[in-house]
């Protein structure tokens, strides 16, 4: 705050009253809102005026709705040096090589993007490269955080376990799973596969610390889980039913205690 202009601080804060006081006037989100309901199939928009060159699948034509309800056309199909340019961006976060250009671009075959993906897809890269962004949402780091910042010498095998998850095609539900009770799940297993498990935990155990072995302020390591929790798999936040119902999300404060329950009995490593 002592390098921010006096002024600037001043709107900080009245921008801050705004828009707590327009939250305010909301009504409460029940359980009955739209963020959440259960996911369900949607039917595609009709194909009628959907050029058939440039709708592939279904999700084209949800596309081409939106850009006709803004009087807007589709762009033009880019070529093959256009595309292995963004898919390799997209999928390794690096630029293809003037080899791997050149080799699309002289490629005959019908299915050569195709196999292009499935190459990308099969690439060690694609899992460094999509796996950094769950770790952004799970606060990942090689350190307990807080003004120690003590170092987690195996928060690595964490790290690494998410990258293989992507590799592997690991499901969603099996991917969220082993996370949170991996080391209950690795009770009926052995050998190598009772090692991942435990390690998939490390979602919970890189949570923040306070202080060396500190244990009264364990209860601020849990809040650090619940958090990470609702906001990586449910996209709310639920912090504020620590000490009272939620103002504006359907979180109680029983639901908050519901899962700190769960978490108070783990042991997490000091």
């Amino acid at each position: 705050h002592s390098t921010m202009p006096q002024s600037r601080f001043f709107l900080f804060g009245v921008l801050i009253a705004l828009g707590t006081s327009s939250l305010c006037a909301g009504e409460r989100a029940g359980k009955d809102w739209w963020s959440l309901q259960p996911l369900r199939d949607v039917a595609p928009p009709s194909a009628d005026g959907v050029p058939s060159e440039w709708s592939k699948t279904p999700i084209d034509r949800f596309v081409h709705r939106r850009l006709s309800e803004k009087q807007l056309q589709p762009g033009t199909t880019a070529d093959r040096r256009t595309l292995i340019r963004r898919v390799t961006f997209d999928l390794l976060g690096l630029p293809p090589s003037p080899e791997e250009i050149d080799a699309l671009v002289n490629d005959t075959r019908p299915d050569a993007y195709e196999l292009l993906v499935d190459r990308l897809l099969d690439s060690p890269h694609y899992g460094e490269r999509w796996g950094r962004h769950w770790l952004d949402v799970v606060r990942y780091a090689d350190t307990a955080g807080e003004t120690a910042d003590y170092p987690v010498p195996l928060a690595w095998r964490y790290r690494n376990w998410v990258i293989d998850a992507l590799n592997q095609g690991k499901p969603y539900d099996a991917f969220i799973r082993e996370q949170l009770a991996g080391d209950i799940l690795a009770q009926s297993e052995t050998g190598k596969r009772c090692d991942e498990l435990v390690t998939a935990t490390g979602y919970l155990a890189i949570s923040r610390r306070f202080g060396f072995g500190i244990k009264n302020h364990q209860f601020l390591t849990i809040q650090d889980t619940i958090d990470t929790l609702g906001q990586s798999v449910l996209g709310l936040s639920v912090g504020c039913a620590r000490c009272h119902d939620h103002k504006y999300d359907a979180i109680n404060a029983d639901d908050y205690y519901a899962w700190y329950g769960i978490f108070a009995s783990t042991q997490y490593a000091w």
